[in-house]
């Protein structure tokens, strides 16, 4: 276990004038809800075990997931601040597999402008706190206007799931905007598969599937489900079958090209939609109230840039995305966003909006000159 860092009391302080309630989630965490909305950098990453009924656990690698478990399990009412700081777990990580991170979660605010704004000034309020001086930078995305210039572009829904869960990553989005302007042919299915598969018959498909993994003694336990196999190769077809016209595929191209201060954001996309004849709709409202609501905080918006291809890897995040760094500096010291439906996938009876922050405290003891 590493040592509590020296700035915890500074940051605990901190949370208290905040309005937040403080809370310490188990280490040990189930780690399917991990596994299936974490996103494939940190699914790699998990410190996986076993409990004595076979249940997979993970040590925790983040606190978002946990912290609405509890909220969830607590049967809280909302709107309702919860901050945390303690040690999270992930493997292959510079500087060692244990650190410390803290941040807040907001849950249950329905002004989703306010709270977006309200999460981005207490991050940058705590770096400001402990990195008395440094200059830092913000980058700021958006969830909610990529997947509106999508669905504005006329993409179908496997195409739109694709690039949205590609958006964290530069690479995997450059992989799927490569296969979107020539989509790749697929002849390594044979005769019966590839008819099957041509007709989008998933029953069919999946009976098939299932007759082969009989004949070669594979289980469907170790595995996927013939089901998902031929859902998942049904899809595939479908992507490949797409193509997007010149004017589409370079409207998305300029799209992803915008990279303005905030204050000249909301122009910027206006002008953009504008000129691709697309309507953004309330996606472009919501980010219009929340550029007004980030101001209104007291933050330096001539100096948040807003950068329409920048995401974070992690699935389950819905709006808002961004990320503080020490100005120059190339790792970032604090990073969160908004995922409004993370808690109805994670039980929750009822839709409880929600957004949050952390902030990495080994990065900021190295900048500060601290021993570790």
């Amino acid at each position: 276990m590493t040592s509590r860092p020296a700035i915890a009391s500074e940051i605990t302080n901190l949370f208290a004038t905040r309005n937040t309630h403080a809370v310490e989630v188990a280490v040990l965490q189930p780690a399917d809800p991990f596994l299936d909305m974490a996103g494939e950098d940190l699914r790699r990453r998990i410190f996986l075990t076993e409990s004595e009924t076979g249940k997979t656990l993970c040590l925790r690698p983040e606190f978002t997931i946990p912290v609405c478990l509890d909220h969830i399990a607590s049967q809280a009412g909302t709107p309702r601040r919860y901050s945390y700081l303690g040690e999270v777990f992930r493997q292959r990580r510079e500087g060692g597999n244990e650190f410390f991170q803290a941040g807040i979660e907001d849950l249950g605010d329905r002004d989703t402008a306010e709270a977006d704004a309200r999460s981005l000034a207490d991050a940058h309020a705590l770096l400001e706190l402990v990195l008395p001086g440094q200059p830092l930078a913000i980058t700021l995305g958006d969830q909610t206007i990529f997947e509106a210039v999508l669905a504005a572009l006329g993409l179908p829904r496997g195409w739109r799931m694709r690039l949205a869960r590609a958006f964290g990553s530069a690479p995997m989005l450059q992989a799927a905007l490569a296969d979107l302007a020539n989509p790749p042919r697929n002849g390594q299915l044979d005769g019966d598969v590839a008819a099957l598969v041509l007709d989008g018959d998933l029953e069919a498909l999946s009976a098939h599937i299932a007759g082969g993994m009989d004949k070669a003694g594979l289980s469907a336990s170790g595995g996927r489900a013939p089901v998902d196999i031929a859902r998942r190769l049904i899809e595939k077809a479908e992507l490949r079958s797409v193509r997007l016209s010149n004017e589409a595929f370079a409207a998305l191209k300029d799209f992803l090209a915008i990279d303005v201060p905030l204050d000249g954001a909301s122009a910027a996309l206006e002008s953009f939609a504008a000129s691709a004849g697309l309507s953004l709709g309330a996606a472009l409202e919501k980010f219009v109230a929340r550029a007004k609501a980030i101001e209104t905080h007291g933050l330096p918006v001539e100096k948040v840039r807003y950068d329409a291809a920048f995401g974070r890897p992690l699935d389950y995040y819905t709006g808002i995305v961004f990320e503080i760094a020490a100005q120059g500096g190339e790792r970032p010291l604090a990073g969160g966003g908004r995922y409004d439906r993370l808690l109805t996938l994670l039980g929750a009876k009822t839709p409880i909006p929600g957004v949050g922050f952390s902030v990495w405290l080994d990065r900021i003891e190295a900048l500060r000159g601290e021993p570790k």
